[in-house]
């Protein structure tokens, strides 16, 4: 069996593993690494859009598909219009970014792109990452194979799916506002739970919706198309459609130690490591910290897993998944006071992790009943 060696081996081709291997490529002090990345998916379809807030130019925005200064929110019985200036927020097709990846990284002769399936990642004598097709080793293995253990251990900590169907639709007239996109609609919900719809208007004539669930548990299919249609029919009063794209996506927002699994030889990356925020599922501006933090710690020749998570945005997104598991119909209640009661550049801040402690108070202090109550203290 053919083996090859690599300074640094990366396990998937998703989120995290482009971006720490575009990382690697773009700082002078990796060029005479050689990376390889590793995954059986070409990605060569547009499977995931991912949104984010930035504050002015980002480093992504020649890929962006469409950007909003404006949001809307909606509760049952109460309607926000917030001016996020000086964020915008953006929406990012996933195709656009795989296909630049791909292109920038081809043109770095010391990564090489491997198209196998991986089967596993030991830690002997030499850190070994079997392929369908060969063995490879590696003085780092960075990883994104969610652990085993997630599925097993499920019941032990805490789970909410956000999971979620999104149509792209194109309408015959122009019946979209572009100016503004709906972050959180409530006013069509499933039962008592907290499920709501999200609009991105990219043309007049063209939007993605999605129903979007922050649930312990999952629905079938069909449970989401009527909803689409609910909100499509009931609150944009649009009859005629076609429907152009289909997403669908299950994402894991937990108090499950993802971290804890890095190890001084291998460092589990995205979701496996914990890069998704538990208490929103936001991930895209996340990743590239988290990024930037491991280039700085190979740099400094620290373990990579390094510094890359604060204690206390934990205990606040603990916190937070508790009152969702215990008393999920508060969901609706617990957005309406974060964006009624509190600026929306504080709550960006609040959930980049970069808030002052005044801040977090004023964001917690927003949120106070006997719900939250109960879930800080059985969190302490």
């Amino acid at each position: 069996m053919v083996t090859n060696h690599f300074d640094y081996i990366i396990v998937g081709n998703g989120l995290a593993g482009f971006q720490l291997a575009l990382a690697l490529s773009n700082d002078p002090y990796f060029k005479n690494k050689q990376i390889a990345i590793i995954d059986k998916n070409p990605k060569t379809t547009n499977d995931k859009t991912w949104c984010y807030w930035e504050k002015g130019v980002g480093k992504w925005d020649h890929l962006i598909t469409k950007s909003w200064k404006t949001a809307h929110f909606f509760s049952s019985n109460k309607a926000l219009k917030l001016h996020l200036e000086p964020y915008t927020y953006k929406m990012l097709e996933s195709i656009h970014f795989y296909n630049d990846a791909r292109r920038v990284l081809s043109k770095n002769e010391n990564i090489h792109s491997i198209l196998e399936a991986v089967i596993s990642v030991e830690e002997q004598s030499k850190i070994t990452v079997i392929t369908s097709e060969a063995n490879y080793t590696a003085t780092h293995v960075f990883d994104s194979r969610i652990t085993p253990d997630f599925k097993a251990q499920k019941d032990s900590y805490i789970s909410i799916a956000q999971h979620f169907k999104g149509w792209t639709i194109e309408t015959e007239t122009a019946v979209f506002d572009t100016k503004a996109f709906t972050m959180m609609d409530y006013r069509i919900k499933h039962n008592n739970q907290t499920t709501f719809t999200y609009v991105l208007p990219i043309t007049p004539k063209k939007a993605l919706i999605e129903f979007t669930y922050f649930t312990p548990e999952l629905v079938a299919d069909n449970v989401y198309d009527i909803f689409l249609k609910r909100y499509i029919s009931e609150i944009l009063n649009i009859n005629n459609y076609t429907v152009t794209e289909v997403e669908k996506g299950i994402i894991p927002m937990t108090n499950f130690p993802f971290k804890s699994y890095s190890t001084s030889n291998v460092t589990k990356i995205g979701t496996a490591g914990g890069w998704v925020k538990g208490s929103t599922g936001y991930s895209f501006k996340h990743t590239e910290k988290k990024v930037h933090q491991i280039i700085v710690n190979l740099k400094a020749n620290r373990l990579p897993s390094a510094h890359l998570f604060q204690e206390k945005y934990g205990f606040y997104d603990k916190v937070f998944l508790k009152v969702l598991q215990d008393n999920n119909e508060m969901g609706e209640w617990i957005f309406e006071q974060f964006y009624a009661k509190n600026p929306v550049q504080t709550m960006f801040q609040f959930l980049d992790e970069e808030s002052s402690f005044k801040e977090e108070f004023k964001v917690m202090k927003s949120l106070f009943s006997i719900a939250f109550i109960k879930a800080f203290f059985k969190t302490l």
